[in-house]
């Protein structure tokens, strides 16, 4: 077959974006403390960057913000409720105290801290012995037997809060039931966990009647206890400080008699050029010298980058101020009322066309980002919520999916728990309420809300 060659012209667009719009975008997209860490990164690694010191005042200049820390200054935000480290036990912590006093051998008591420190934040062990024995001759170099691994988990089993060490949800509610002290209710209920754990699981309660050959009541007594055992013993141990995220805003509302502001809640140096930096480029530019004398590319490369860093640090600024504005504008109600349900149907496109900013960086601007009220600190996504109806029938109430999230549920708190209610017959509930809303919509929603469907809300 012969070949050859060909020439082809293909005609293309295509958009790049610059160094400094690449910037940018990746400082837009930080959040508070991440840019902190970028722009203490960019003060280490190029000195032609200063940090602006503040400017001596006399003692009676001074504002009160500055010598009182129980003030009441525009330029505090102590009102505001910013969640403080949590300093408490752990569960790691908590579970070596108990082992201390544990009669274990030296290998024992190894594997046992081992197999601690493979447990999940919620006391689950995800691992299979022989591979935290395999770690432990790899790592650290100790060398257990199974039978020495076997009765450290034993042993760690035995810990409380009773139900860590367990493999899975079956073996920890198993465990827990255990440590009960012995009745009825605890021996049916560990029969329910061991053979009857799938119906369990399902709440098909025939079933277990049917196998168990348990009267209802028997079975109602013992599924009541189980319901009331921890599903994640390892979370009980203090809660909050396991992956527990500070949460710093990135911007702050305050609301003074209907008057509302956003300021950004800075706590990043005020930067400027250094000055031997600025004298030496300037002193370039005079004599137009400025690649005759050694260093002259360091100094101008260095400068650049500093006065573009300080142009675009506050181009982000800037940036998130127009955006939270524009929606405060469009959500004006809420932030007068403090009411959920006033939240407006808003968009991305519905930010830009306020802004006039491209809708990448209003998603940019908006993600993972945090605005602090008096009320409490939400992510600015909050605010956007989808619309349902249509916008163009003035007959038909537009209505946000927060709104639709609240009928659902109260629907779903009213419902008689023996014959709950499937997302149909919600559907025809919320149709009557005059709420026009597709069986889809309603799963969708409640979903959201962490709302299991009808067969498992079921009680007896």
């Amino acid at each position: 077959m012969p070949s050859g060659q060909s020439l082809a012209l293909d005609q293309r667009l295509t958009m790049r974006l610059s160094a400094q719009q690449l910037r940018f975008v990746k400082l837009l997209e930080f959040n508070a403390p991440e840019l902190e860490d970028a722009i203490e990164r960019e003060i280490e690694d190029n000195p032609a960057l200063e940090v602006v010191e503040e400017a001596p005042q006399q003692e009676r200049e001074l504002p009160r913000y500055r010598t009182d820390v129980n003030n009441t200054s525009a330029d505090d935000w102590s009102n505001y409720d910013f969640s403080p480290a949590d300093s408490g036990e752990t569960l790691y912590d908590s579970l070596l105290r108990q082992l201390s006093e544990r009669n274990l051998s030296e290998n024992e008591l190894n594997a046992a801290k081992y197999i601690v420190g493979n447990l999940d934040s919620n006391g689950y062990l995800r691992r299979q012995l022989p591979n935290i024995i395999n770690d432990m001759a790899f790592g650290p170099g100790i060398e257990v037997s199974i039978d020495e691994a076997q009765t450290a988990l034993d042993t760690v089993k035995d810990l409380e809060p009773y139900g860590v060490g367990a493999s899975d949800l079956r073996e920890c509610l198993l465990i827990q039931l255990k440590h009960l002290s012995e009745s009825q209710e605890r021996d049916d209920a560990i029969k329910i966990i061991d053979s009857q754990f799938e119906a369990f699981s399902m709440k098909h309660t025939h079933r277990i009647i049917t196998g168990l050959k348990m009267d209802k009541e028997r079975v109602k007594n013992a599924i009541d206890l189980i319901v009331s055992l921890n599903p994640k013993p390892g979370a009980s141990i203090n809660p909050d400080s396991e992956n527990a995220n500070i949460i710093i805003p990135d911007l702050i509302i305050n609301n003074e008699d209907g008057d509302l502001s956003v300021a950004l809640n800075n706590r990043i140096p005020e930067l400027d050029i250094d000055r031997s930096f600025s004298e030496a480029v300037r002193e370039m530019e005079a004599t137009a010298k400025k690649r005759t004398k050694k260093g002259s590319e360091f100094v101008i490369t260095r400068f650049n980058d500093a006065k573009d860093f300080i142009r675009i640090l506050r181009q982000r600024q800037e940036t998130l101020i127009s955006v939270m504005t524009a929606i405060m504008k469009i959500q004006e109600e809420y932030f007068q009322t403090q009411d959920v349900y006033r939240l407006k149907p808003m968009m991305i496109k519905d930010v830009a066309a306020l802004t006039g900013f491209d809708l990448s960086v209003i998603s940019r601007a908006t993600n993972n980002k945090y605005v602090a009220t008096p009320w409490g600190i939400f992510p600015l996504r909050f605010f956007f919520s989808d619309s349902i109806g249509d916008e163009g029938d003035d007959t038909t109430e537009i209505l946000t999916n927060r709104k639709i999230e609240a009928e659902i549920s109260a629907l779903v708190e009213k419902e008689d728990k023996r014959h709950p209610l499937s997302d149909e017959k919600i559907r025809q509930e919320m149709q009557e309420r005059g709420y026009d809303v597709s069986r889809r919509t309603v799963a969708k929603y409640r979903d959201r809300q962490g709302i299991p469907v009808a067969r498992l809300r079921k009680e007896m």
